[in-house]
């Protein structure tokens, strides 16, 4: 059982007249490094709630970019049932449904379109799934493109961490009989004016794109990838990452390694907590978190969620701006990416940032 004040950090947005503030789960592994034993309980104790909720119905889960995606493959494992992501990114030889999410900085989405007639047409009910539900407007907007698309689905259903929605927003969704689960409810109401009384005085460093040397940095290649951008069988994907991790284990050595970082890409989540977790329970002290799109202020006041940010290039698009918060000092780093190629660009910026305090680095490419 989990309450707002265990999982609630509030921080403010940096450059967004839509909204002031961002909600920050401290255990979901973005934002805040976390023990992925934290982050993997509590997405399955989302999980139970669906679980009891459809006993006897065929599912099919959708997870939303960037900062659900880990969520919404960890509570699809727990079924036999399919699982896709959104994605702001290009996925090859693909076409899409767009939608708008309205709030956000990054406001295009896409949902792979290619499986999904064959799909719907197999399940009874498509759940989303969220860490937070403010409005409610964005899986509206979708929900209303599938429904022109592929009128035969009839059930919707939300599972999110935390539900902000207010009273219209619960009665426009009871109305339209789509069924939320979520794990807190919280209010909104006073974040905003939270989020104003922080300062903003933390550290912002913008990291140069300079080639390091270093005998201590190893780029390693797994093969047997498989994108959940597109849609995936739930127990395929779970045997692929589980193979994925083994493979990690099997080409880096970490005797005598004790405290390790996990680090995760934009939307590539999952699979680095799922290696995080082997770890762990190999006895490692290992945390989990990931370079993201959102440029959220940095304060030094010890009360708020996070102090230092990197600026970054992508590894997915050496144009876009992405950032990572509170680098920690590790016996070694795994960055673990499905960035197709390499940009040389992104790849040296994350690298110089974790060299500020870290000396020992492998970058895995799943591919």
């Amino acid at each position: 059982m989990y309450t707002e004040s265990d999982l609630v950090r509030i921080a403010k947005r940096e450059n967004n007249t839509k909204r002031s503030y961002l909600v920050v789960n401290k255990f979901q592994g973005k934002h805040i490094p976390t023990a992925p034993s934290k982050a993997l309980a509590m997405f399955g104790e989302l999980a139970e709630l669906v679980r009891q909720a459809y006993p006897n119905e065929k599912l099919f889960f959708i997870g939303f970019a960037e900062t659900a995606t880990a969520i919404g493959a960890a509570v699809s494992s727990y079924f036999d049932a399919v699982y896709m992501q959104t994605t702001r990114e290009l996925v090859p030889k693909a076409d899409y449904l767009f939608f708008s999410e309205e709030h956000s900085h990054a406001t295009e989405q896409k949902l792979v379109k290619d499986e999904l007639a064959g799909i719907v047409s197999s399940v009874d009910r498509i759940i989303f799934i969220e860490d937070e539900v403010t409005t409610g407007n964005t899986i509206l907007n979708i929900i209303q493109i599938l429904e022109r698309e592929y009128p035969a689905i009839k059930k919707y259903s939300v599972a999110s961490l935390l539900n902000g929605m207010t009273q219209a927003s619960l009665t426009a969704y009871e109305k339209k009989g789509i069924a939320l689960h979520y794990l807190v409810k919280t209010d909104h109401s006073g974040y905003a004016q939270t989020a104003d009384q922080f300062r903003g005085d933390g550290q912002y460093i913008a990291v140069n794109s300079s080639n390091v040397e270093s005998k201590n940095i190893f780029h390693h290649q797994i093969k047997a990838y498989q994108n959940a951008r597109r849609a995936v069988k739930t127990r395929d994907y779970e045997a692929h990452v589980d193979e994925f991790c083994a493979c990690v284990l099997n080409q880096i050595d970490l005797t005598g390694k004790s405290s390790i970082l996990v680090l995760g890409t934009e939307e590539f989540m999952y699979p680095a907590l799922r290696l995080g977790q082997k770890l762990e329970n190999s006895g490692k002290e290992v945390k989990c978190h990931a370079t993201t799109r959102s440029p959220i202020a940095v304060s030094s006041e010890r009360e708020y969620p996070l102090h230092v940010r990197y600026e970054l290039r992508s590894l997915y698009d050496e144009n876009r701006v992405t950032f990572l918060y509170d680098i920690g000092n590790y016996d070694s780093v795994i960055v673990v990416t499905d960035a197709a190629y390499f940009e040389k660009t992104g790849i040296h910026t994350l690298i110089n940032a974790l060299c500020i305090q870290n000396s020992e680095i492998h970058v895995i490419r799943w591919c």
